[in-house]
């Protein structure tokens, strides 16, 4: 019930911010808060995922029982949401569109898994610092964006984006000189096939960028399928079957060893719990809400952040060294998230354009009160 009691818990958060700060304000920072929380959670989980399969942990059956958990979190859940609340109509249409967002949703997590397994945490948050730039091209093409360089909100998210692949890049294909050196014992990757560090960093990172690519289109079409079938557990629950069966198929296939499915009780089941719980329970659904109500790209600027607290969990936690292409890669990042941020607030901000109301985050995703009382609100 923990996706319940936390709904219930941000309502009770964004009230008490409405009551102290005003509505408006409160819409504003609430969603921030909520957002950010959301980075923590993925972070978290590159970090779990990252221990458990450097002791061998097999990552297509670790997408398998983590979607599979997530069902039996999401399920009683969604019953006691919904119970007294009436749902839209489920058509075929919408259920296909589903059905992509669950192929997405399963290649970016063996994606993510494996890059992760090749480099590392901090790794894998600097290159979901792509996904903002990603997001932004295909929002634009699909009409959720509006491009024009006149505007300097414009010109700011474009430079942005520039900069955010150029640092991505950056820490992908220069890993540098070490600046600290990891304080654990170097692990053995099963399965690997590359005799080089290197050659696994290069991997990771081209696994990684892949999975952000994904990740991007995804957000671009999960938005307009939540904003036709407003019920976010219901989209996360019927994701989760589909991303569950057709991992369980290809497991099946993949790991021929019957002891890749045996789990030890340690890091491995941490590692699932966390991954079902918090990511695909409690961040899907809170994704799934922010792109109904703010648009894909809003979602995506909040990646980059994952960067700062990779570094000191990868560093502390996990004992990865920290290179110096990681340092200029995130110092070519700050900068250039914050010039997307910047463009994106001046955006919101501006006048819509009657004759084109498509344009803009602000006509495409009108800011609708967390605490409205809609049936199939969370």
């Amino acid at each position: 019930m923990a996706p319940l009691m936390l709904c219930h818990c941000l309502n009770l958060l964004l009230s008490l911010l409405g009551t102290a700060f005003g509505r408006r304000r409160m819409w504003r920072e609430g969603v921030t808060v909520i957002m950010v929380i959301a980075e923590c959670l993925d972070v978290g989980l590159n970090t779990v995922n990252k221990a458990a399969v450097t002791r061998g942990m097999s990552e297509f059956v670790f997408v398998t029982y983590s979607n599979s958990l997530a069902f039996f979190f999401l399920l009683p859940t969604s019953i006691i949401f919904y119970r007294k609340r009436s749902l839209p109509p489920l058509t075929w249409s919408i259920l296909g569109g589903m059905f992509v967002v669950s192929m997405i949703s399963y290649s970016v997590q063996i994606l993510k898994a494996l890059g992760i397994g090749y480099s590392s945490p901090t790794m894998a948050s600097v290159a979901s610092d792509l996904i903002p730039a990603f997001t932004f091209f295909l929002a634009i093409i699909s009409g959720f964006e509006k491009l024009d360089l006149r505007v300097k909100s414009s010109r700011a998210k474009c430079i942005g984006t520039i900069a955010l692949i150029a640092g991505a890049l950056t820490v992908t294909l220069y890993k540098g000189l070490p600046i600290t050196v990891a304080s654990l014992p170097k692990r053995v990757e099963v399965g690997r096939h590359f005799s080089t560090m290197q050659s696994n960093w290069l991997l990771g990172g081209f696994l990684l960028a892949s999975g952000s690519f994904l990740l991007a289109l995804g957000f671009n079409i999960q938005t307009r399928i939540i904003r036709e079938y407003p019920a976010e557990l219901i989209v996360a629950l019927i994701r989760c079957i589909f991303v569950a069966i057709v991992s369980a198929i290809i497991s099946l296939i993949a790991e021929k060893d019957p002891n890749a499915w045996k789990l030890s009780l340690n890091m491995e089941l941490i590692a699932i719990g966390y991954s079902a719980l918090f990511s695909f329970t409690i961040r899907a659904s809170v994704y799934l809400w922010a792109c109904r109500e703010k648009g894909p790209v809003y979602v995506a600027m909040f990646k980059p952040l994952g960067i700062f607290i990779a570094v000191v969990m990868g560093v502390t936690i996990l004992g990865d060294t920290l290179y110096l292409g990681s340092v200029i890669g995130a110092a070519i990042i700050v900068p250039g998230f914050y010039a997307v941020i910047w463009g994106q607030a001046h955006q919101e901000i501006q006048p819509v354009d009657e004759d084109h109301p498509n344009c803009s985050l602000e006509s495409s995703f009108p800011r609708v009160p967390l605490l409205q009382n809609k049936s199939t609100e969370i």
